[in-house]
């Protein structure tokens, strides 16, 4: 048996070369791609994970998520009653058995969406989009605009982030198209991450740490899985691109920062009835018939992803599965899962890995939200975002898988 760092070092090349391969063999490889892709995955990652002071930095983002937690408890408590987190007026007869996700968890998204929209407002979040876009540029080369908008999707939601681009959305290339479109899929937005962070506190120790430094990781690997996919030319401009105002005052950010967040929190309220009532509907036809289930089928097909990720032999299986389940369902389920009684058996090490690797939209329910998004917002170029959908599902799918071997890679 190989040591389980060698396995994820090894699986971080064979996942380059899935991508190269998938995009077609008779390409050529653009290796500048490749080195700046690897080098700053692995610079990121050891970082984020082995400098002290980072690492005490991650914890204060574990103490801020809890922070808000316990804010956004008190306002529903407040409206919701006990059904909110209030004192229970009756004696709970199981643990947990009065958890209710949509009034106790899922309420933190209005309150992270008015603060995001503040932080817009008042230009912080553009700097930071700003400085990373730079860095990305310097190493890939990419263009002002395809940077802007992959730094952008590691702290806004996919569709939010090409809002920073949208002047620019037409004359992208299809090469650039397929970059800023495996970015949207292969991280996540800052609402969620707050959300996921919470839901995984007792499962991973600094939780929001860990996914603030998944998403970080998964935007080089985005932008190399891309452009291995489908290599192409860009034309880098020389200066910044400004992030278009959006806000008239801070008051005016708050109130329609809640407003985004509550069509966000109905959004994942019927997503998460529709998918899994359709991944059910489905299962009843598929079982009696072959006694597999949508997961399993997934969960199979992705097994050679969890072993490249440096997964331990033992927890292959429930590694792919929980993989399956993002593809097929959501993110939001498969780290429910994770949380729960099944996680539980998984070893740390699994645990860790999963937390990185499953820290992305890449699910047929995301690229139909981004499709449609992106559509309205350029329709000049509908046709090339419908085509690059699949491909930019799958292309995210191996960049989140590289994040994932990434931290097998730097972790013992």
């Amino acid at each position: 048996m190989i040591p389980l760092q060698l396995q994820s070092a090894l699986g971080l090349l064979a996942l380059a070369a899935l991508a190269w391969a998938a995009g077609g063999f008779r390409r050529p490889v653009p290796w500048r791609a490749v080195l700046a892709g690897l080098a700053l995955q692995l610079a990121l990652g050891a970082t984020l994970l082995h400098i002290p002071p980072l690492r005490a930095a991650f914890a204060l983002v574990g103490d801020a998520v809890d922070a808000l937690a316990r804010a956004t408890r008190a306002g529903t408590s407040l409206v919701f009653g006990y059904l909110g987190g209030a004192p229970l007026p009756f004696a709970e007869t199981a643990p947990g058995a009065s958890f209710v996700l949509f009034f106790q968890a899922l309420p933190i998204v209005l309150l992270v969406g008015a603060l995001s929209a503040l932080l817009y407002h008042w230009r912080v979040l553009p700097a930071l989009v700003r400085l990373m876009s730079r860095a990305l540029r310097a190493a890939f080369g990419i263009s002002g605009a395809c940077g802007v908008s992959v730094a952008a999707n590691v702290f806004t939601g996919m569709v939010e982030a090409t809002l920073f681009i949208r002047p620019w959305l037409a004359s992208l290339s299809r090469s650039e198209l397929l970059v800023v479109m495996t970015a949207g899929l292969a991280t996540i937005s800052g609402n969620m991450l707050v959300v996921y962070a919470a839901m995984l506190a007792n499962a991973v120790p600094d939780a929001a740490g860990q996914l603030l430094a998944a998403s970080l990781v998964s935007a080089p690997a985005a932008i190399l899985v891309a452009r291995l996919m489908l290599p192409g030319e860009t034309t880098p401009e020389s200066t910044d691109i400004e992030a278009p105002r959006l806000y008239d005052s801070a008051m005016d950010a708050l109130t329609r920062g809640t407003a985004d967040g509550l069509s966000l929190l109905l959004n994942i309220m019927a997503g998460l009835i529709v998918f899994v009532a359709l991944v059910a509907l489905a299962n009843m036809a598929l079982h009696p018939l072959t006694g597999l289930t949508l997961e399993t089928v997934a969960g199979t097909l992705l097994l050679p992803l969890a072993w490249a990720m440096g997964i331990p032999p033992e927890d292959t299986a429930a590694a792919a599965r929980l993989l399956g389940i993002r593809g097929v369902v959501n993110e939001f389920v498969a780290y429910l899962d994770m949380a729960g009684p099944a996680g539980a058996d998984l070893a740390p090490r699994t645990r860790l890995i999963l937390s990185w690797a499953l820290c992305g939209f890449a699910n047929f329910a995301s690229v139909g939200i981004m499709v449609s998004g992106m559509g309205a917002l350029c329709p000049e170029r509908r046709a090339d975002i419908v085509r690059l959908g699949l491909p930019a599902l799958l292309a995210a799918t191996i960049a989140c898988c590289m994040t994932g071997a990434t931290v097998g890679l730097l972790s013992p």
